[in-house]
Order: structure tokens, then sequence, then C-alpha cells
């Protein structure tokens, strides 16, 4: 017995259906995906709006002075690392810098930055790996080994920069100088903060673990 076939109307009505059907589900996997992309990326963009859309105007609940506009690494800052081999800054972009500025002879003040860089970064924990103390040093000269010693690669770096170089980069309030603060750059290679002359190293604690909780690059 032959089976009757369908009417057009019916094959027709079948086709729209599916056409429906098929669509339905496009969608629904469109907007998933969509979703997906929001959940990834939301840590990202709440970390910018953090700290480039919702800074508090004057710096009035972070302890370090904001540096705007944004001061990113010159392309062109030139060091040199520890086997005397040349580098651009720019390298160690993908870390939180905390930075310092001195030359190779570290005298008390600068043996303190170095000391209360180091333990800001140790009380991280977990977050310390995120995080390098940067000695930016003015001169060649040889650095006391027991310096050395106290502060070892990688989690400190005492690069050779051009004093005037950093000097355009970096800025200073008006009763300091360049020697005398400790600076915060973020992963992107932008300068974030410039703590005080003789800081308190609790207060810098508290301004990197708050940018370290919300922000998830580096």
């Amino acid at each position: 017995m032959q089976t009757p076939r369908p009417s057009p109307s019916a094959i027709n009505k079948a086709r729209a259906e599916h056409r429906e059907a098929t669509k339905g589900s496009w969608n629904k996997g469109r907007w998933m995906l969509l979703l997906l992309a929001f959940v990834c990326a939301a840590p990202v963009i709440a970390s910018y709006l953090m700290y480039y859309v919702f800074k508090p105007a004057g710096g009035t609940t972070s302890y370090g002075a904001l540096i705007e506009p944004q001061r990113p690494i010159p392309g062109d800052l030139m060091v040199r690392d520890e086997k005397g081999e040349p580098m651009p800054l720019t390298a160690l972009r993908g870390k939180w810098l905390m930075v310092t500025v001195n030359g190779s002879d570290c005298g008390e003040p600068c043996a303190t930055r170095l000391y209360f860089m180091r333990q800001v970064r140790a009380l991280q924990a977990a977050e310390r790996e995120r995080v390098v103390n940067v000695w930016l040093r003015t001169d060649d000269k040889p650095v006391d080994d027991k310096i050395k010693t106290a502060y070892p690669q990688p989690d400190t770096r005492m690069l050779v920069a051009d004093q005037g170089a950093v000097s355009k980069w970096l800025p200073i309030s008006d009763d300091s100088q360049l020697t005398d603060h400790i600076f915060l750059v973020d992963p992107n290679g932008n300068l974030m903060e410039r703590f005080p002359k003789n800081p308190d190293p609790a207060k810098i604690k508290g301004d990197l673990a708050k940018l370290l909780k919300w922000s998830r690059i580096g």
C-alpha cells in the first residue's frame, strides 16, 4: 500500500516549525556564549573600573598619591640587568612593580626602603608572586654583598638606569627628591602611586592588598 504523501501546506508548515526551532536554539547558544564571555571578562573589567574610573577624588582612600594622567613606562627607557645586559624596562610589564631609585652606595634610607618593599611584598602571602621589587640604580658601582644577599633575584631586581631618563618618568613632590619615594606600577606598565617620604609600610601594604584583591591582571 502506497504511503500518502504530505500535502505541500503540511511540508511548508513543518519547514517553518523547523526553522523556528533552529533559530531558537541558535539564539540560546549565542546568548550562552555572550554570558560566558562576560563572566570571564568580569574580573578584568572590574579591575579597570576600580582604578581607572572610580578612583577616589584626591586620593582620599589611598595612602599613596595617585598619579594622573597615566605615566606608562617609556618605551625607550633602557636599563642594564644584573649581568650587565641591556633590556627595556617595559620587559617587566605583567607584574606589579614597587620601584625605588638610588645610587649603588645604598645608605640607611635606601636600605630602609628596600626592607619596607620586601616586607610589604612578603605580607601579601599567596599574592606576593604577582609583585616584583625594583631598585633602579643610578650608577654601575658594585652593590654591597650584604644587600645582594638580603634582596635576591627574582623577588628584587637591581637594574642600572639613567637618572635623567628615570626623572622624566617618575614625578616627585615639591618637598622631596627622587630618592625619597617608593613608586607603584601596575602590570600594564602604568605608574599608579607615589608613596611619601619616610612611608608607613603598613599603609603601603594596605594599598597594594586592595589592588591585588580587585585586579586579576598581573
